[in-house]
């Protein structure tokens, strides 16, 4: 429908949006908290690759 790409435009739209609903430090929280729970996943996927290698 539109064109499957998010350009930058869309992205500084979203992030105008999300800073006006949250607030600035709101949004800085739930920038962190993405940041820690992809570390935490990143590191359970890597730590499942090197059981699964162990048990070969």
């Amino acid at each position: 429908m539109f064109g499957g790409k998010i350009g930058l435009p869309e992205v500084l739209l979203l992030l105008a949006v999300a800073l006006l609903i949250f607030g600035p430090s709101k949004l800085a929280d739930l920038g962190k908290g993405l940041g820690e729970g992809i570390r935490n996943f990143k590191s359970a996927v890597k730590d499942g690759e090197e059981g699964a290698e162990k048990k070969s």
